[in-house]
């Protein structure tokens, strides 16, 4: 049962980061939208059944909630601690401590494009751990010819920055060390 060690705001008002002790999940990003996604996930399942919630992203030790506009944060962390607090803790793994320093997505160990390798070591240098820091994360989709797609978790879902200021950053720094051409698009 993991502990709560922390909780902090994000920069996405609707979206909090409860960090722990123990890790729930060994190194692989969890995303749901919805409640009807959590199916065969009994963690997520339970913070949606709190109400209120929209998402749900945790990694690691790591679980961002969202919440809609409805939501009081006093009366939601109280009830999302009950389920957190119950959630079994996993232990770390050989496997996945290895998958997780490889960083972004399949669609990245699979291609033979060494942009896209390039591509995942600064995003998971410069970019993935201050993501981390506010609650959320980026997936790589995909590179076709020059546009680079990806997907934002956890806080950064739906947070005005990451679909503005912070898209913009990383599309100016992969074009200065990658490819001049490269348009990054958020899906």
């Amino acid at each position: 049962m993991p502990k709560i060690s922390d909780i902090e705001e994000t920069p996405n008002p609707n979206a909090v980061k409860f960090i722990l002790r123990e890790p729930v999940s060994n190194g692989v990003a969890r995303q749901y939208g919805s409640a009807e996604q959590t199916e065969n996930d009994p963690l997520a399942k339970s913070l949606f059944d709190v109400g209120h919630v929209v998402s749900v992203f945790y990694m690691d030790r790591m679980i961002t909630v969202e919440k809609d506009e409805e939501g009081d944060w006093d009366e939601l962390l109280p009830a999302l601690a009950v389920p957190i607090r119950a959630a079994e803790a996993v232990a770390p793994s050989p496997a996945a401590a290895a998958a997780a320093a490889v960083g972004g997505s399949i669609a990245a160990v699979t291609s033979d494009d060494p942009r896209l390798l390039k591509i995942n070591e600064i995003l998971d240098e410069r970019v993935r751990p201050a993501l981390m820091g506010d609650g959320g994360y980026l997936e790589v989709l995909g590179l076709n010819d020059h546009t680079l797609s990806i997907r934002y978790q956890g806080a950064c879902g739906s947070c005005p920055s990451s679909l503005t200021g912070t898209l913009m950053a990383i599309e100016g720094m992969l074009k200065q060390e990658v490819d001049p051409d490269l348009e990054v698009i958020a899906v």
